[in-house]
């Protein structure tokens, strides 16, 4: 169960969401939370959601996680590759063409098509949205050049390395020393991300999350 959130969060959250509709009024919405692993973007973008869905918007809630390639696809750079991390773990064709891209257009989409547990294809009944709606999207990897260009709006949340591990240990049972051998796959793989086209530099909000219930904005120095 999500804790209850603060009032710190609840203000925070009423000023993006104040933000957001300030920028975008009607139509089909796409916000993506980005971040490491271990930043706190499933429980920041539900929140979020529910911060939208006060003003009466139509909200549904999806995420990357959901669209995982196969255990084979993903480790067939080995399972210790840093680049196998970044490029194989997430069918980005999927999630455009089944989510992201059908949502905008008002066409029928699914919000999953990999249980990464079972490691095997789901297949869910397709949804459909309304005119006006919200679709927040969490996950590793969403301001990937590819995907860079579909979001409406996004979320950065920033977290230090040993913070993050330290919630993966309590979270998986890793290790959490962000320097372990078995942490490299992650660690180095994230690196190829903030390398490949700046993703927290187009963000449209960055937060520091390290502690979630005082969230705290991050204003660039455009100097």
């Amino acid at each position: 169960m999500r804790p209850p959130i603060s009032q710190e969060q609840e203000a925070l959250l009423g000023e993006l969401r104040a933000e957001l509709r300030q920028h975008h009024r009607r139509g089909r919405l796409l916000v993506a939370v980005d971040g490491r692993d271990g930043a706190g973007k499933t429980i920041f973008a539900d929140a979020l959601a529910d911060a939208l869905r006060e003003d009466g918007s139509t909200v549904f809630r999806a995420s990357a996680d959901d669209f995982h390639r196969p255990r084979a696809e993903r480790h067939a750079r080995g399972r210790t590759s840093a680049e196998g991390h970044y490029r194989d773990s997430y069918d980005t064709d999927a999630l455009l063409a089944r989510l992201l891209r059908p949502f905008r257009a008002g066409a029928p989409f699914v919000t999953a098509t990999h249980d990464l547990d079972e490691d095997r294809a789901v297949d869910l009944a397709a949804e459909s949205a309304p005119a006006d709606a919200i679709l927040v999207v969490d996950g590793l990897f969403l301001l990937r050049p590819e995907l860079r260009d579909v979001w409406n709006w996004s979320v950065w949340l920033d977290v230090p390395l040993d913070v993050a591990f330290r919630r993966m240990a309590e979270r998986d049972g890793s290790d959490p020393d962000p320097l372990a051998a078995s942490n490299a796959r992650y660690r180095d793989g994230f690196d190829l991300y903030l390398q490949d086209g700046d993703p927290r530099g187009h963000a449209s909000v960055i937060l520091d999350n390290t502690d979630p219930r005082h969230p705290v904005r991050v204003f660039r120095d455009f100097c």
